[in-house]
């Protein structure tokens, strides 16, 4: 463990928090705070076109219901653009980007996207990080030993002027000096490109954790673009200790008609890694 740990919790305003949302945040909480740390919240708001109005209010209306307070106001990318320009300033000084105006016709046809088949600054372009063919092990908190060939370029700033999520969530978990990432599974896979963008930026890589995902009846991930439905924040006590359940935990029927506030510090005094339950399921019934 780190000496002064750092977590975070960054939700991206496309939506309402659901059930699959809450077991993220819950799990991010608890280890933070169960490791005597802090917990941070980070509203992901880059992409204008994909927001929901009102979904950020509403995000942290949520998280207040549950009980599950930052330790230090939130922070909004839509308010840094300067640190991620600064950021690409650097990479681009030491020829780590560069701009690529190829099509997805032409990454598609190419099987990915390296530097040596770009077509290159062709008018409107994108920047792309060069890291591909490196090969990233790392050791997961639940997922075990990791290892990640990085197949393919990705894009730091979009053609549209518009920065992306893996230059952000890595500048901005070095300004605020997160050492433990804990999040869902689904973003186990973009793991080895962060990894790599933290020792490009001098930065000493956080530790990382991937929660198991909750899956709807048709296998898929639970999440906004599947239409998941909306916590209802007056079961929020329901809410929380469903989500232990999912966790690993065993929350009492009594436990679910306390507060928030008491079925978190029930549950932050038997936090132990090694209970979660790492498998990807429906939630049960």
């Amino acid at each position: 463990m780190p000496e002064h740990y750092t977590g975070r919790f960054a939700p991206s305003p496309t939506g309402p928090l659901h059930f699959g949302s809450l077991v993220c945040a819950l799990g991010s909480y608890l280890d933070a705070v169960a490791h005597g740390g802090h917990w941070l919240v980070r509203m992901e708001d880059l992409d204008p076109p994909r927001e929901m109005p009102g979904a950020a209010a509403r995000i942290l209306k949520s998280l207040d219901a549950h009980g599950l307070h930052a330790h230090a106001p939130v922070q909004w990318q839509s308010r840094r653009h300067t640190h991620y320009q600064k950021a690409l300033d650097q990479l681009r000084q030491d020829n780590r980007v560069y701009p690529c105006s190829c099509t997805r016709e032409q990454v598609r046809k190419a099987g990915g996207h390296r530097r040596e088949n770009c077509v290159g600054n062709l008018g409107e372009h994108a920047l792309r990080f060069h890291c591909a063919g490196a090969t990233e092990t790392f050791v997961d908190i639940w997922q075990g030993t990791q290892t990640q060939p990085i197949a393919e370029d990705p894009i730091l700033k979009r053609k549209d002027g518009l920065y992306a999520y893996q230059l952000a969530v890595v500048v901005d978990d070095v300004a605020q000096q997160v050492s433990c990432v804990v999040r869902g599974a689904d973003l186990l896979d973009c793991t080895g490109v962060q990894l790599q963008l933290f020792r490009a930026l001098g930065a000493e890589p956080p530790q990382f954790g991937h929660l198991p995902l909750v899956m709807n009846e048709g296998g898929q991930k639970l999440s906004k673009q599947n239409h998941a439905a909306a916590l209802d924040d007056t079961r929020a006590a329901h809410n929380l200790c469903q989500a232990l359940q999912f966790l690993g935990f065993h929350p009492s029927a009594a436990l679910a008609e306390q507060a928030p506030q008491q079925i978190l510090a029930w549950a932050c005094a038997r936090w132990q890694r090694p209970q979660v339950d790492t498998r990807n399921r429906l939630l049960a019934p």
